[in-house]
């Protein structure tokens, strides 16, 4: 009797997102998939399987590709949750559409966070950083950084600049909150998203009737009032930028004094300079060292094409994983070092393309303004209780603590 040996089956795609070890450094099994097989399929949460990018020239390759698309909409897109494959149906923002539709919303918003418009900025954010650090020294100990601090800098800078009610932000940090959980269901996304963009609704009519001198008064006047844009594009363009101008800079401003309270080399370097040029390079390092958008940038091939020797076929899904991209020995020496005098301006943390962040330069300022007054006006600053115990978000699709509790 001839036994006939059956070829193995072969290897399951590992799940993503994967488990961490250190907090502050994307999971091992990225590290060890990057060197071993850097394009390689990974199961998401709804079994499909799409190709996650780790290498941080394929993911620049990627991302400025043309034949690899953004569009939420298309079959084989991987979505980040289920919740987020709901949203699709319910609200479509720029940042997940294709040109020419993606180029011509972009333009409307390009003027308002131009460099020089964020420069110009740059006193206003100081006033605001300062009192709100005044406010924290006159207040008990210990106080929780996250939420009497990091999350008001930002909300209150991109409630100014858009034109929405700072004394609403109770609101829009709980539905900003299910919009950027992992666990969000499909019914909780989708009655997140429509009482958001029914605020915004309703907010842009009254900044028709009575415009200002903010971003969406300007959309309602030149779009709506003129028939180029409908109420609801208005709204869910208002919406991505509510949501993303406070999110991730307020996780940022909160990783980012765990990881340098963690490196006190690294932070006294930062607290003993008054050069611009160096505060803002040690924001790339930090931004590149802590990547919080940690799931990855989306996409779908359009076409075939062949990614770090591997053939993708049209109609597949890709992840570019910038975490760990930003953490490639072959772009940046010694990756998992924090090293506030690197040049690491070529960073993806912002992504790459034509769909890299658009509010970069806002980012940049208040991170510079923050990183540059908090540790030299608190000196003492000094984390409340072990890293071991803070609750990182794991949870979340943008990286962070959930609270910070520090005293000084």
């Amino acid at each position: 009797m001839v036994t006939e040996t059956l070829p193995p089956h072969p290897p399951l795609a590992p799940e993503f997102p994967m488990a961490r070890g250190c907090p502050f450094d994307p999971p091992p099994e990225l590290r060890r998939i990057q060197h071993e097989a850097p394009v390689s399929r990974v199961t998401l949460w709804d079994g499909s399987t799409p190709w996650l990018i780790t290498r941080y020239d394929d993911v620049r390759a990627v991302l400025a590709d043309p034949r690899v698309s953004a569009d939420i909409d298309r079959p084989g897109y991987p979505h980040s949750t289920e919740g987020s494959a709901t949203r699709s149906s319910r609200v479509k923002l720029f940042i997940t559409m294709d040109d020419p539709e993606h180029a011509a919303q972009r333009r409307l918003l390009t003027s308002d966070f131009m460099v020089k418009k964020m420069e110009a900025l740059r006193p206003r954010i100081q006033e605001i950083v300062d009192g709100l650090i005044d406010d924290l020294l006159a207040g008990p100990r210990p106080a929780d950084l996250v939420r009497e601090f990091a999350l008001p800098v930002p909300s209150l800078v991109i409630c100014e600049l858009l034109g929405v009610p700072y004394a609403d932000r109770d609101f829009f940090h709980r539905l900003s909150k299910t919009l950027v959980s992992r666990e969000t269901t499909a019914e909780q996304g989708a009655a997140a998203v429509a009482e958001l963009t029914g605020y915004l609704g309703d907010l842009v009519d009254r900044k028709l009737a009575d415009p200002g001198q903010d971003v969406l008064s300007r959309l309602a006047t030149g779009q709506l009032g003129t028939g180029l844009m409908t109420r609801e594009q208005i709204a869910s363009m208002g919406l991505l930028l509510l949501v993303a101008g406070h999110e991730t800079t307020a996780n940022m401003i909160a990783l980012g004094t765990v990881v340098l309270l963690e490196n006190p080399e690294q932070l006294d370097r930062l607290r003993a300079t008054d050069d611009p040029k160096v505060v803002a390079n040690a924001v790339e390092e930090l931004l590149r060292h802590l990547t919080i958008v940690h799931g990855g940038r989306r996409r779908v091939a359009t076409e075939d094409l062949e990614v770090g020797g591997q053939l993708i076929r049209a109609g597949e899904g890709i992840i570019a994983a910038s975490d760990i991209a930003n953490r490639d020995g072959a772009a940046f020496p010694d990756p998992d070092a924090l090293d506030l005098g690197r040049e690491a301006r070529h960073h993806v943390a912002f992504g790459y393309g034509v769909h890299q962040c658009l509010g970069q330069p806002l980012a940049r300022v208040e991170l510079q303004v923050v990183y540059s007054t908090l540790y030299r006006r608190v000196p003492t600053l000094a984390l409340a209780k072990p890293v071991s115990e803070l609750g990182f978000k794991h949870d979340m699709l943008v990286y962070g603590v959930h609270e910070l509790p520090v005293t000084w």
